[in-house]
């Protein structure tokens, strides 16, 4: 048995795309298009998973856009996604620069959570060693902002 990916449904594709790709820095590694079943498929990789993810098509995230308009509930459902980041301070500081809204920061250096613009639940974590605490962080914790 082997992990092959995780599927969210995706409201707005390129709002999808844009945070996925463009903030998060995944890479879109293959596209299908159904006409008749009248939906698009996306799968992304991190971009230390993007060779393997070629040539295997695991591990990568699959983002499904229905074409029809359809609300779906949740978010959570499922869980969550997560993944390794070289300096969780920076990756944090260049999401929050483009808007995006740090739920759980990561103020012990190792562990922060935030959600992309279709509700799902994204673990972000430190490769490696925690980081030390470092501002704004830490003041921030220490304030009760967070």
């Amino acid at each position: 048995m082997r992990y092959l990916h995780t599927m969210v449904r995706v409201k707005d594709l390129d709002q999808a795309l844009h945070f996925y790709c463009k903030l998060f820095g995944l890479q879109e590694i293959r596209r299908y298009e159904n006409e008749k079943g009248r939906f698009t498929l996306v799968f992304l990789a991190a971009p230390g998973d993007v060779d393997r993810a070629k040539d295997e098509a695991a591990p990568c995230l699959e983002l499904t856009y229905n074409w029809d308009p359809e609300e779906y509930a949740g978010g959570r459902n499922f869980g969550h996604l997560a993944y390794e980041v070289d300096d969780i301070y920076a990756f944090c500081k260049h999401l929050m620069d483009n808007g995006v809204t740090i739920n759980r920061p990561p103020r012990d250096g190792h562990m922060a959570f935030v959600r992309s613009p279709d509700g799902i639940s994204i673990e972000i974590l430190q490769k490696g060693e925690h980081l030390a605490a470092q501002e704004p962080w830490a003041s921030m914790v220490n304030t009760g902002v967070w």
